[in-house]
């Protein structure tokens, strides 16, 4: 066998050598063309578009069902109890007698005054008589004129002695039915301090009476969330055994001065349709849902870094570009970030692929179903089957 060096390649196999070279050529320049072609179309990126929202936070507190008026009830006048026919815990109704004093002083001075204006009314008759006598007599000249004036004096003094009987014995008809202590209320009875047997004084309070007409739930709020609370505000009240049992009110009353021990103020919140089972003592449980102002939320991976301050890429819509724009952060959720200022509704942000762009850089969203697809390539080790999920 000749040696290569000695084989002399005829003209047909020269042109045939340059024909091919002429074609790897001509692909090669092609396969440039195209790796020069794909790069102009952008680099493929994926984005979301920013869309506004509030951030909402619920507060909830510990509390109590109170009634909303508080009655108290005492008597006019003193004296001693002589019953008490109810007790603690007891509904009574408008009207209904609840206590009773001793009345034998006050039947005594009704008697009394009775008997006055008996007498008073027989002296009004006898000056009556007397000053008509002396009226027909001083007519036909037969008296004189001080004894016709001592007698119409007689009449009146007596008049006004009948009066003043009378306004007596219906003092005392008053001061006889005050021995009877009524509710002027329907609601329940929380607390008592008498007992049959005691004296007690005027205006005494001897029961505390729960009005049925509304009922509230008081709650001790700190002082820093004083500001949040607004009288439109709905809040939910529910049972603390029982969730399920609810009712919504709004904030009718707030103390003025905090407790001198827990340093909170007591909140008084009106319920509206309050169900039954939210009895008086009931411990509730207010839950408030705070709103902030409009705030966006942006995936974790949309988040980079200019001048030291957080920042996202934005993609221009028209040409297809990015920029870097500083947004402020207002806290950091589990793949999320929350961007109070910075960000407007309808912005299209980077949220993939943000390490190698740079201000200018034209890009190319990724369709949901390439999306899909790189990840299910990155999830699949080489020459192995896909990964399965975790």
């Amino acid at each position: 066998m000749r040696p290569i060096s000695a084989i002399r390649f005829q003209p047909s196999a020269t042109r045939i050598l340059r024909a091919a070279a002429a074609s790897m050529f001509v692909l090669a320049l092609a396969a440039c063309q195209n790796q020069e072609a794909a790069p102009s179309e952008g680099r493929p990126v994926r984005v979301v578009k920013v869309e506004a929202g509030k951030l909402a936070n619920d507060i909830k507190l510990s509390g109590e069902i109170q009634a909303e008026k508080n009655v108290g009830l005492g008597f006019r006048i003193g004296g001693r109890v002589a019953e008490r026919p109810v007790n603690v815990g007891d509904r009574v109704a408008a009207g209904q007698i609840v206590a009773r004093l001793d009345p034998s002083l006050e039947r005594n001075a009704l008697t009394a005054a009775k008997a006055t204006l008996e007498a008073a009314r027989g002296e009004v008759n006898t000056t009556r008589n007397t000053f008509e006598r002396q009226e027909r007599l001083m007519a036909q000249g037969f008296t004189t004129r001080p004894r016709f004036d001592q007698s119409l004096k007689a009449q009146e003094a007596a008049q006004a002695q009948f009066e003043d009987a009378e306004a007596q014995v219906e003092l005392a008809q008053d001061r006889l039915g005050f021995t009877e202590l009524r509710a002027g209320v329907s609601g329940v009875v929380t607390a008592r301090s008498i007992e049959p047997g005691e004296v007690v004084q005027a205006g005494q309070v001897v029961l505390q009476l729960a009005r049925e007409d509304g009922r509230d739930a008081v709650f001790n709020v700190p002082a820093t969330l004083l500001e949040t609370l607004e009288g439109d505000t709905p809040i939910r009240v529910a049972l603390a055994e029982a969730p399920t049992v609810s009712a919504f009110g709004r904030v009718r009353e707030v103390a003025p001065q905090a407790d001198p021990v827990t340093r909170t103020f007591g909140v008084r919140i009106g319920l509206i349709d309050p169900p039954e089972e939210m009895r008086l003592g009931s411990t509730v449980v207010g839950t408030m849902e705070l709103t902030s102002a409009s705030i966006v939320s942006v995936p974790a991976s949309a988040l980079t870094q200019q001048d030291l301050s957080p920042a996202v890429w934005i993609v221009d819509p028209v040409k297809s570009t990015v920029s870097l724009r500083n947004v402020d952060v207002l806290r950091f959720d589990p793949g999320l970030v929350i961007v109070s200022q910075g960000l407007e509704p309808g912005d299209v942000i980077v949220s993939g692929g943000i390490q190698a762009l740079h201000p200018g850089q034209r890009v190319q969203p990724l369709p949901a179903a390439r999306e899909a697809g790189r990840t299910a390539a990155a999830a699949r080790p080489p020459g192995g089957p896909a990964l399965p999920p975790s």
